[in-house]
């Protein structure tokens, strides 16, 4: 048996029939502070393109990758299952949207820098590995 998805106590059928204020509700406080108005022009683009691809595709198969640079968007239930292109300065970093993301901004899953990976360290690195310090080998032999 599969684990149904549920997001406050609320399932994820049912979110999809939620208004956009109802919703808000559920969501946390950080996210409430959006403007009561409701979704911007900014964000009903994406959400539009994101629909015509849902549209697109038959059921059960990855959706064509919709690009966006708003790294504020917040992700919205009928947004689950699709991909979105989210733009981190440099290039579009690829997103599948799962249910666990919903409440989420689309830019904490598109990381603008490259994780820092420290291995052993390099000439320069520390004072006693200066070129000054490095042992030079000179030839004493003539031909």
């Amino acid at each position: 048996t599969f684990r149904k998805f549920t997001y406050r106590v609320v399932d994820l059928d049912q979110l999809l029939d939620l208004s956009y204020k109802q919703l808000m509700q559920l969501y946390s406080a950080l996210q409430q502070q959006r403007p009561n108005q409701g979704l911007g022009r900014k964000q009903h683009s994406p959400l539009r393109r994101l629909r015509k691809a849902k549209k697109a595709v038959p059921p059960m198969e990855k959706t064509e990758v919709v690009k966006t640079h708003l790294q504020d968007m917040i992700i919205l239930p009928e947004m689950v299952g699709s991909m979105v292109g989210v733009y981190n300065g440099k290039t579009f970093n690829q997103v599948e949207i799962k249910p666990e993301m919903m409440g989420h901004y689309l830019g904490e899953f598109s990381i603008p820098y490259n994780p820092v990976k420290h291995g052993r360290p390099c000439i320069g690195a520390t004072p006693a590995s200066s070129p000054s310090n490095i042992p030079i080998f000179i030839s004493t032999f003539h031909n």
